[in-house]
């Protein structure tokens, strides 16, 4: 840590003026009828969570709007889709229970944050909610939501990021398989992104 380093509540405090009231008060215990609608609507989110070691994951989720459900009793369903079986995300919530999640809708401002505990479930009434999915998970990821709260529109109004003046063309990086091969020293050809396209098909 360096001299200048903020390193105490009290200093950091001392930076910043109070939350206003309704910074405060709009922070919710349980899901209302705004939340709820916003996640139906959502059709991606990032789920944070931490392990007993200390070691931290942010995954991005997707799928249809509403992909995440509610249950009558307020909890979140998260489908475990496939991916890169790594279960960074799993293996922290077996760990320490504790996640976090951020509910985005394309061309939307603001954001939904929602915090709670998390368990990996087998249920069948759990499982039973996607059902008529492409391809039911594996397990539900349930979570009871400890706080909830609308997020405002800054960071989004800064980045711009649902500008579509803003967007970049996919050329303005390497391919995810030129990186990888950088990122490995590998020597033979890289995957195109034609090719990736194609096998990830197979998995959404």
């Amino acid at each position: 840590m360096t001299a200048d380093a903020v390193d105490s509540i009290a200093a950091l405090r001392a930076l910043y003026p109070l939350p206003k009231e309704r910074a405060v008060r709009k922070q919710l215990a349980a899901l209302d009828a705004h939340c709820r609608r916003f996640i139906s609507l959502s059709p991606f989110l990032v789920l944070a969570s931490a392990g007993t070691a200390g070691g931290l994951d942010a995954s991005p989720r997707g799928g249809a709007p509403g992909f995440v459900r509610v249950t009558d009793s307020g909890a979140l369903l998260v489908p475990d889709a496939a991916g890169n079986n790594r279960l960074d995300t799993l293996e922290n919530i077996i760990g320490t229970s504790q996640v976090g999640l951020l509910f985005l809708i394309p061309g939307v401002d603001e954001t939904l944050r929602v915090n709670g505990r998390a368990v990996l479930s087998r249920a069948a009434a759990d499982l039973g909610a996607f059902s008529d999915d492409r391809r039911p998970p594996l397990l539900v990821i349930r979570i009871q939501v400890q706080e909830a709260y609308l997020h405002c529109a800054k960071a989004f109004m800064r980045s711009g990021l649902w500008d579509s003046e803003r967007q970049l063309e996919r050329a303005a990086l390497p391919t995810m398989g030129e990186m990888i091969n950088d990122q490995l020293g590998a020597q033979g050809p890289a995957e195109s992104q034609e090719e990736m396209l194609r096998r990830y098909a197979a998995d959404l």
